[in-house]
């Protein structure tokens, strides 16, 4: 019953809940748990500590939780034992912000930022801003680990099985099935991390790199390592100021490195998890073929790195800082874009 008992006492809590908000409503954030616990999500690491070292060991226990079929994990930003100092607070800010679910918890004192130093307080509002605008994408990653098992942040072999390094890369994870994140576990900003063969692209800066290799930068605060795989549709949602809201309205979905023959796709789902949108791009040779489906709400495609736009049917180009925007014509489910 050691083990056991955990399972029981989840599932008590997660049926009150349930009971009292309705199916579909219920949230247990819970630390203990055994197999089949990941039915009453979400859970965290538990009691960390505020060092780097601890940081890391998060991740890493994290990542294991997901190969064992837990879908949501989390840890408490800047760890609960101890107080962070400042450096490690806005580090383990981007990580905590990059992670399924965030929040600031600790032990011996608060974990308001300012208590941390002004510049704590711009790094938190840059990352949850950017966590907001992520919502779609991350909307759509928690349906998937809800309905198929995935989790939301995956060990890098369970997304490049074929890929050997996979197997040992514990300091990085892909953050739902585009987005590669490599946390920053020192005070001088260093960080090595592998990409897999492709060109990806930083969301951040929007620079493109050749993988196949590891690679070592040095990041600031409001910078780590959260790069896009080649062939991917990100959708970014229009309001940065909270997690819920309309995530079909005025969404704008980001295509990166189109390859040849393949369809890539991104759905949006309402906040009820219901599939509200798909939007799929196909490219052959000099012309990307883009297709929607679903709401009649506002929608927008940003082509990234891409300067160079020869005609656009059924919708307008605009100039865009991350590459050619482009707005359908009003009702209009396919676009057709020549390069």
């Amino acid at each position: 019953m050691h083990n056991y008992y955990t399972y029981l006492y989840n599932q008590a809590v997660f049926e009150v809940l349930k009971d009292s908000r309705g199916e579909g409503k219920a949230v247990v954030f819970a630390r203990s748990a055994t197999v089949g616990g990941q039915k009453f999500p979400v859970h965290w690491g538990g009691d960390c500590s505020a060092t780097y070292e601890s940081m890391a060991e998060s991740l890493r226990g994290g990542l294991s939780l997901g190969l064992s079929g837990f879908g949501f994990w989390s840890h408490d930003i800047s760890g609960f034992e101890k107080t962070a100092t400042p450096d490690l607070y806005k580090r383990w800010t981007a990580f905590g912000l990059l992670s399924s679910h965030s929040r600031l918890h600790g032990n011996e004192s608060y974990r308001v930022p300012w208590l941390f130093g002004e510049e704590s307080t711009e790094v938190l509002r840059f990352f949850v801003q950017l966590k907001c605008r992520l919502m779609p994408y991350l909307f759509a990653a928690a349906s998937e680990a809800s309905r198929d098992g995935i989790p939301m942040m995956r060990a890098m072999m369970l997304e490049f099985p074929q890929d050997p390094a996979g197997a040992w890369l514990d300091r990085q994870y892909m953050l739902g099935s585009s987005l590669l994140v490599a946390p920053i576990f020192r005070e001088d900003g260093k960080v090595s991390y592998y990409l897999p063969p492709g060109k990806w692209t930083s969301l951040l800066s929007g620079a493109s790199v050749e993988g196949g290799a590891w690679r070592n930068e040095t990041h600031g605060y409001k910078s780590l390592p959260i790069m896009v795989r080649p062939g991917s549709v990100v959708a970014l949602g229009a309001d940065q100021t909270r997690p819920d809201y309309d995530y079909a309205d005025g969404v704008e979905f980001h295509v990166f490195e189109s390859i040849e023959g393949l369809e890539s796709a991104a759905s949006i789902f309402s906040t009820e998890g219901r599939e509200e949108a798909v939007l799929k791009v196909r490219r052959e040779g000099g012309t990307a073929i883009i297709s929607y489906q679903g709401s009649r709400k506002p929608w927008s495609v940003c082509l990234r790195n891409t300067r160079t736009v020869s005609s656009v049917e059924n919708g307008t180009l605009e100039d865009s800082p991350q590459g050619a925007l482009i707005r359908p014509a009003r009702g209009v489910g396919r676009i057709v874009v020549r390069l």
